[in-house]
């Protein structure tokens, strides 16, 4: 992609469930392509003054879901930015639309068995503070899948670098924002 001062240069949002990979790898495809990296868990917790967790317990889950919605409304730049969105994040009636329309998506996948091994003892995930956070990803996972698996491109990350998986998104986004770019 050339790269010129009159080019879009539009976001890219990584989307998937949590675990996935999507603050890593996307920190890492924000540097090769030059771009700022906002993850949005990370920006409604500095906007709100504490994190997710004290959110969900004073303010409940669905005060959490209506921050997201503000955050992809006005709470980021319109270009030139890889964001991570939170896993419920297209969850919400709208809101996958809603980001499509700011630049490309691509979903990050992963086994519930590598999700489990990557959070495991990470108290900061309140939708996993269970008896049972194995079953609970499952649960999650099936109950999201749909909206996954028509979000964007699937990029696998079991068993993969992020590095690897990195190089695979860069790859996407090319593509992709060429294409998008011609049709915005």
């Amino acid at each position: 992609m050339t790269r010129n001062s009159k080019q879009a240069k539009p976001n890219l949002y990584l989307v998937g469930f949590m675990g996935t990979g999507k603050s890593a790898v996307g920190r890492a495809v924000a540097e090769r392509l030059g771009y700022s990296f906002i993850d949005s868990d990370h920006a409604i917790e500095a906007k709100e003054g504490r994190e997710i967790r004290e959110i969900f317990d004073s303010d409940g889950e669905a005060a959490f879901r209506e921050m997201e919605k503000s955050f992809v409304e006005k709470g980021h730049p319109r270009e030139s930015c890889v964001v991570s969105c939170g896993g419920g994040l297209i969850a919400q009636p709208g809101l996958l639309a809603r980001i499509r329309g700011f630049g490309p998506v691509v979903c990050l996948l992963a086994s519930p068995e590598t999700v489990y091994e990557r959070i495991k003892g990470n108290k900061k995930r309140p939708l996993l503070n269970v008896d049972d956070p194995m079953a609970r990803i499952r649960e999650l996972l099936n109950e999201r899948e749909p909206i996954y698996k028509r979000a964007g491109t699937e990029v696998l990350t079991d068993g993969r670098t992020i590095s690897d998986i990195a190089s695979h998104v860069v790859r996407i986004y090319r593509g992709e924002a060429q294409s998008w770019s011609k049709g915005s």
